[in-house]
């Protein structure tokens, strides 16, 4: 179908290391898959500059804007030499500052960042500031910085709130909070984020609390370390579906504001 319509330059799989050399020359890299995968990808392909299409081979495909059939419906102006429109979507910077105040960048997220407890599974203590500013001290299962892109994935998940992906926003969500009053809010796009880790799990030998992005990227935290979260000056271009829009996914894939009924075996 590529071929009917415009130059394939090179197919390549999702594990592949490395991109090729003519992927520099490619006007959009088309991605078929799940969420899983464009997320990966969005992060293989950032440096390319190049806007990606999207294409749910997967189950859900919340990210993906078209489905096989919007493309062969709309081969011609998307393969073509049609004009498309593009969304930049937020992406969210982290950094870690070990105790002898060594940095390190962990990477970017699209969807979420993730401090997760893991093994043994006790809660753990984070030290929150915001902007400079102290907050609260956080004791819990984990907390999710997500983007309004990422607030239909992990965050919704946990009980955070839906925000449309024109929003400049980051959302705040615990996990499993010990406390009742520590709700998910929703913050300035800008809003720059401090986690200092009271008390985490794990040891030498085991795996322990983590750092999770988009589900995908992981990086060992221990007690002491500091966690920075901010938007990145980066963003992830995707080519947007003109027939279709966000209401209208939100209610076909995730049955948003849908009434409760019988289903019949």
């Amino acid at each position: 179908m590529i071929q009917r319509h415009g130059v394939l330059l090179g197919e390549i799989d999702a594990g592949d290391a490395a991109l090729p050399p003519s992927a520099e020359r490619a006007d959009v890299v088309v991605v078929l898959g799940g969420d899983g995968t464009i997320l990966g990808e969005a992060r293989r392909c950032l440096h390319l500059g190049k806007p990606m299409l999207g294409i749910n081979t997967g189950r859900l495909g919340f990210i993906a804007e078209f489905e096989l059939h919007d493309l062969e419906a709309q081969a011609e102006t998307l393969l073509g030499n049609g004009s498309i429109e593009t969304r930049r979507l937020p992406l969210i910077q982290t950094t870690v500052e070990s105790p002898d105040g060594t940095r390190a960048e962990v990477g970017l997220a699209l969807n979420e960042a993730v401090i997760a407890a893991g093994p043994p599974f006790r809660v753990i203590e984070l030290e929150m500031s915001i902007d400079g500013k102290p907050g609260p001290t956080f004791r819990g299962d984990g907390l999710i910085l997500s983007t309004p892109t990422g607030s239909t994935a992990h965050s919704v998940s946990a009980g955070g709130p839906i925000a449309h992906p024109d929003v400049d926003a980051l959302i705040i969500t615990p996990i499993a909070p010990h406390s009742l009053a520590f709700r998910p809010i929703v913050v300035p796009g800008d809003a720059r984020l401090e986690l200092l880790i009271l008390r985490a799990n794990g040891d030498e030998a085991a795996a322990g609390t983590t750092l999770l992005l988009d589900g995908q990227v992981a990086r060992r935290l221990g007690t002491a370390d500091r966690v920075m979260l901010r938007r990145s000056e980066r963003s992830a271009r995707f080519v947007v579906n003109p027939r279709g829009h966000y209401w209208s996914t939100l209610t076909h894939k995730l049955r948003w504001a849908e009434a409760p009924r019988l289903r019949h075996p």
